[in-house]
């Protein structure tokens, strides 16, 4: 079976929730609930990859989110782990994982990450407006 998931970006996206040069408030509460997932003991963490929020689930390229992939301690989640034992992943991509280091800055925890994105929320400001503009034109399963 090939792998359906792609290695993470070169750098997060311009709209990555792990990123630090990111406005607040961009994605739904949902979301960034799920970073914090990761943040918790192996045993206890989410058993799906996190994929780039870039691509919806229709898209014929999706990769693990690079975001993710640079915050986390990669050896340590349960979800790639998993992913190389069902297929959803190959070698390589484990290894790109694994090695990932982002050339950006990343929040150091799912929480921080999902605590920053949060507080805009109920407010955006108006450079996280245009990012949520963007987003709504790229991604075809978002309700616009």
């Amino acid at each position: 079976m090939s792998s359906s998931l792609r290695p993470p970006a070169q750098r997060p996206c311009d709209s990555c929730p792990y990123r630090r040069d990111v406005p607040a408030g961009i994605w739904a509460s949902e979301e960034y609930a799920k970073l914090r997932r990761y943040d918790a003991e192996t045993p206890h963490q989410p058993t799906g990859l996190l994929q780039c929020h870039q691509s919806d689930a229709d898209s014929a390229v999706r990769r693990v989110c690079a975001g993710w992939a640079g915050c986390h301690e990669s050896k340590g989640l349960l979800a790639l782990r998993l992913a190389v034992l069902d297929a959803s992943i190959d070698a390589a991509t484990y290894q790109a994982v694994v090695e990932y280091v982002s050339p950006v800055p990343l929040f150091p925890t799912g929480s921080d990450a999902a605590a920053h994105g949060e507080a805009g929320i109920d407010a955006p400001a108006e450079d996280a407006r245009r990012l949520i503009n963007k987003i709504t034109r790229t991604r075809n399963d978002l309700v616009q």
